[in-house]
């Protein structure tokens, strides 16, 4: 059910946003509320999520942002049981994983053409290479991140040595094969526009938590990096795997080797709540040595953005957290923002 609102353009203060996103939080801990709020960088946009609502901000090739919002429910609140430590984890990346690709989809299609915001279906051939592409990635890093450093491994590391050794030696080799990847992806042209939107992401993430302006002004001055970012999620699998995996000593055929595939789900699981507590307790001295190397990590996949892509950042932004009527489900419009000129990049990165 979509429609085309080109006057629609709220920008709800930032405290009565923490209300209006998840009356749940309404009465309790503002950290909360603070931490259910979260983003992914898009094809020249960027999407946010709520406890309610999801939107996706594109900037289309004639300068206008389109916005597709609609509402959410993670399957975690609709089966409360599921929300047990670790178990949610696994559930929580699967849900994010879809609804990180239908964005990918809509994005895509809305920044190559001026005109598709009256579309209501993809093309057929469009969703099979879009699907298609994610299956050849899918394996792509498996062969890459899991197989590859086992094949290495096994060439520097002797029979004679235990599995907590070789479990360590392949760990090492898992990170810098996924350091090396983020470098590389970062060099291409396409991606670099990604990392900057991902870095408008965060910038509009920490002007929310800090009860900033939700436009560029209030983002602008903030830091790309961000604790709870994907990356430093990432990051937290690749150490996890390696505490895990030593419990499966030191595979010797294949089969073996496929084992490891099962524990995935756990990994995931374990990173999960690894990165909920960093998030949590981000300024924590005791924390800061974990949280560190993911947030280097970050200045690979974020750059900083100019006011244009902050804007569509906070287009995304206000978007999940302006309420609607009870029986709203989707609507597809055109964003009219007032902030500063676009294209006006920030003068530096604060430290």
């Amino acid at each position: 059910m979509n429609d085309t609102d080109s006057s629609r353009n709220t920008d709800p203060a930032p405290t009565e946003a923490r209300r209006v996103a998840c009356p749940e939080f309404a009465e309790g801990d503002a950290r909360q509320m603070d931490l259910a709020v979260g983003g992914q960088a898009l094809i020249e946009g960027v999407m946010m999520r709520s406890p309610q609502y999801l939107a996706m901000a594109v900037r289309t090739p004639d300068e206008r942002i389109v916005i597709r919002k609609k509402t959410f429910k993670s399957v975690i609140r609709k089966l409360p049981f599921l929300n047990i430590p670790v178990v949610r984890g696994g559930i929580h990346l699967i849900e994010t994983m879809g609804l990180g690709i239908d964005a990918l989809m809509f994005s895509a299609d809305q920044a190559m053409s001026e005109d598709r915001i009256e579309e209501k279906k993809s093309k057929f051939w469009d969703t099979v290479m879009m699907w298609g592409t994610v299956a050849f990635s899918f394996v792509l890093s498996l062969g890459l991140f899991f197989y590859l450093p086992i094949l290495l491994t096994d060439l520097v590391v002797g029979e004679e040595s235990g599995s907590v050794v070789w479990n360590a030696v392949d760990g090492v080799f898992r990170v810098l094969m996924f350091v090396l990847y983020l470098w590389g992806i970062s060099k291409l042209p396409d991606m670099a526009r990604v990392f900057e939107y991902h870095g408008a992401e965060h910038k509009s993430i920490h002007a929310f938590e800090n009860g900033k302006s939700l436009d560029a002004d209030g983002a602008r001055d903030y830091t790309t990096l961000h604790p709870r970012c994907g990356t430093s999620f990432l990051f937290f699998v690749m150490i996890i795997s390696i505490v895990v995996f030593s419990f499966l000593g030191r595979p010797e055929d294949i089969p073996d080797r496929l084992t490891r595939l099962a524990f995935v789900p756990l990994i995931g699981g374990l990173a999960y709540e690894a990165i909920k507590l960093s998030g949590r307790f981000a300024k924590a001295w005791f924390l800061q040595p974990v949280i560190w190397p993911g947030l280097m990590l970050q200045k690979i996949t974020t750059s900083p953005p100019d006011d244009a892509q902050l804007t569509v950042s906070m287009a995304a932004l206000r978007a999940v957290l302006t309420p609607e009527a009870d029986d709203f489900k989707e609507r597809v419009y055109y964003d009219l923002p007032t902030e500063p000129t676009l294209g006006v990049a920030p003068e530096g990165e604060p430290a």
